[in-house]
């Protein structure tokens, strides 16, 4: 595991070719987030695979959302293949309500 970013109560590491975030992401820590992970995912390699592993957010957060839309975003340009997506389970609630869930390749969700 490598810590890619700590910020406030926040925290992005890469974790087996994959990006974890852990903690609360609000809009104060999401830019930041946001450009670490774009960091991280432009020295993949076109071909390869990453796991978005947002399991560990505590709250429900637009701005989680947003930052993980920008990395989808962000891979599909480069070529790396978004093997799946892990949400925490208010997460993956919001995800459904705002329709996303069909844009992403979600895992099970974890226990609430």
């Amino acid at each position: 595991m490598s810590v890619l970013l700590e910020q406030r109560s926040s925290c992005l590491a890469s974790v087996d070719g994959g990006l974890a975030v852990t903690g609360e992401v609000g809009f104060e820590v999401a830019s930041a987030m946001a450009e670490a992970g774009s960091a991280w995912l432009a020295d993949r390699p076109a071909g390869s695979e990453v796991v978005f592993d947002l399991s560990g957010v505590g709250r429900v957060s637009s701005a989680a959302l947003s930052v993980l839309l920008e990395w989808t975003r962000q891979a599909r340009d480069a070529g790396v293949e978004v093997a799946a997506v892990r949400l925490s389970a208010p997460l993956e609630r919001l995800t459904r309500v705002a329709g996303l869930d069909t844009l992403l390749p979600l895992a099970e969700p974890v226990a609430a």
